[in-house]
Formats: C-alpha cells, sequence, structure tokens
C-alpha cells in the first residue's frame, strides 16, 4: 500500500507541475502581447510578415491587422516584409485587408522590406502609405507562374494505369498522369493572364503617380515592369515601386513622424508563434522516392499533393 500511496503522490505531483508548467508558459505568451498595452499614449504596430505566404499565414496576419485596426490607441502599422510571395489568394486576403484599414479605418500603413519582398511579398506592399527597402532588398518580380507535379513517366515505370471518368473536357486539366493537349494550354494561360492583370491593377491602384519626375508609374509603365524580374531596393525606388531607402529602424522614424510622435515610439507586437515540428524533421523522417519499389509507388503516388497553385511567388 505503500509503495502504490508513494507512487500515486509521484504522478499527481508530476501532472500538478506540469500543469503549473503550462499555466506559466500560457501566462508569459499573454503577457508579451499584452503588456505592451499598459499605459496611454499613440502606438505603431508591427506585423511581421516573414516566409511563404499561404492560407495560414494570410489568416493569421488578418487578425492581427483586424485587432490593430480596431483599436484607437494604435495609430499606424507597419509590415516588415521578408517573404518572396506566396499563393494568389492569400496574398489577396492580406492586400484587402491592408487596403481595407487604410482607406475605412485611415491608419497610416508603412512597409519595411526587409531581405525580399517579392511578388506576393510586393502585392501586399503596394496600398501602403510609405515603402522602405535596404539597397540590396530583392522586390519585385510582378507576375505569376502556375506549377504542379507530373508523374506520368514514373507512372509507367510503375506500370500505374490512371482511369478518369469526367462531365467535361477541362475537368482533369493539370492531371499529373499525361501531358497537357493544346486547349488545356490556352485555358491555363489564359487563368494566368487573368491574374496577372489583378497584380497589375493592384500596383497601379498602389503606386499611381510615384517615381521621379516625368517618370510616374501609371499602367503602361507598371506593364513594362511586369515582366517577372526582380529588383533591386536602389533600382525600385528609381522606378517608383518603392518610397525610400531606410533600414527597419528608419521606416519606424519615419512613420512616428507621419503620426505625430515625437521621440521613441511605443511598439505593439504579436506574440511569437509557438515551435512546432520543423521541415527538417519532416524531411530527415520521409524515405528517398529511389527506395520505392514499383509495388510500393501506387500508394506514395496518391500521396503526393498534385493540385495546380497558382502563384504570385519569386522563384
Amino acid at each position: 500500500m505503500r509503495r502504490s500511496s508513494l507512487a500515486w503522490i509521484i504522478v499527481g505531483g508530476a501532472v500538478l507541475l506540469g500543469l503549473f508548467v503550462v499555466s506559466l508558459f500560457g501566462l508569459m505568451a499573454l503577457l508579451s502581447d499584452e503588456d505592451t498595452f499598459s499605459g496611454s499614449g499613440d502606438r505603431i504596430a508591427v506585423i511581421p510578415v516573414e516566409g511563404v505566404i499561404d492560407d495560414a499565414m494570410a489568416k493569421s496576419i488578418n487578425r492581427y491587422l483586424k485587432q490593430y485596426g480596431e483599436d484607437n490607441r494604435v495609430k499606424a502599422i507597419v509590415l516588415r516584409v521578408d517573404s518572396p510571395g506566396g499563393g494568389v489568394s492569400a496574398s489577396q486576403e492580406i492586400y484587402r485587408e491592408v487596403k481595407r484599414l487604410k482607406d475605412e479605418k485611415k491608419k497610416t500603413i508603412v512597409v519595411s522590406m526587409a531581405s525580399v519582398a517579392a511578388s506576393g511579398g510586393y502585392y501586399i506592399a503596394c496600398p501602403a502609405d510609405k515603402i522602405f527597402a535596404n539597397p540590396g532588398t530583392v522586390t519585385g518580380s510582378i507576375g505569376v507562374i502556375a506549377e504542379w507535379l507530373n508523374y506520368k513517366d514514373l507512372a509507367e515505370w510503375a506500370k500505374v494505369k490512371p482511369v478518369v471518368f469526367k462531365s467535361g473536357e477541362f475537368k482533369d486539366t493539370g492531371s499529373p498522369t499525361r501531358e497537357l493537349t493544346e486547349r488545356e494550354k490556352e485555358y491555363f494561360q489564359g487563368m494566368i493572364n487573368e491574374l496577372y492583370g489583378q497584380f497589375v491593377q493592384a500596383v497601379t491602384d498602389g503606386r499611381k503617380g510615384r517615381g521621379s519626375e516625368g517618370n510616374e508609374l501609371n499602367e503602361e509603365r507598371v506593364k513594362l515592369l511586369a515582366d517577372g524580374r526582380v529588383y533591386t531596393g536602389e533600382s525600385a525606388r528609381k522606378y517608383g515601386l518603392i518610397d525610400e531607402i531606410g533600414n527597419y529602424q528608419d521606416a519606424l522614424k519615419a512613420t512616428a513622424k507621419m503620426i505625430g510622435v515625437k521621440g521613441e515610439p511605443q511598439l505593439v507586437t504579436p506574440p511569437k508563434p509557438r515551435e512546432g515540428v520543423s521541415i527538417l524533421d519532416l524531411l530527415l523522417g520521409a524515405s528517398k522516392i529511389q527506395d520505392f519499389t514499383p509495388s510500393q509507388l501506387p500508394k506514395q503516388l496518391s500521396d503526393l499533393d498534385t493540385s495546380v497553385k497558382f502563384k504570385y511567388q519569386w522563384k
């Protein structure tokens, strides 16, 4: 009985200790966000946009944009962008929220570009009141790309034969088990052109009239710049794609001046995300495709993500 009681005491103590640690970390995470709201005075919210833009990132960024947009003490929002872009719709989700805060909430929006702010990373910056970049920042890449995996030859080697019934000619366009027809290529190119037009329009709306005297941006000039190439921060300023050469601190000082804050501005930042399983862990735990035998491939092929993805992303 004594050993049993001791074991239960140890287990109970471990559970209580675990709950205490979890509660402590939760409180620390809460304070890391909420303690910046104590006191009074105007604030500048800084939201990092780091990595490839996907639906999860757009949801997270927009949550903080909405939160800071509703807070009357937050007079300006700085987006610190270090991203090669990503999904078309995900980039447009953030773009629309940034534009809404500027137009409806009258928030001052400033973008500070880090190493890369290309394609979708540039798209979300377009509505900003002012865009800063370093001289060597990689930006631009105004364009659209669609890509997916095609394992037709691999399936034939594994003697896997696809069987498809479809309701229309284009229902399985982009199938990973066959080549595109000429009509399908035209169909996809039409979608690319439409999404490209949306990108050009977003740049034109946000940057119209910017640039050096006599070289102000308009739709025609945007199209000349929008062939997918990237630009350095210095070149982007010359073409009117950004406003100022400066680092993060320069952007903060300029933002404070724009909203009339003297001295060091009070900053508000989202809490840092909790760490999870890294992509490296996932990769190290995955088998190499050359280790599979033909009989194993059908299952592996069915697990591959072969959906067609349209992206505002610099590759």
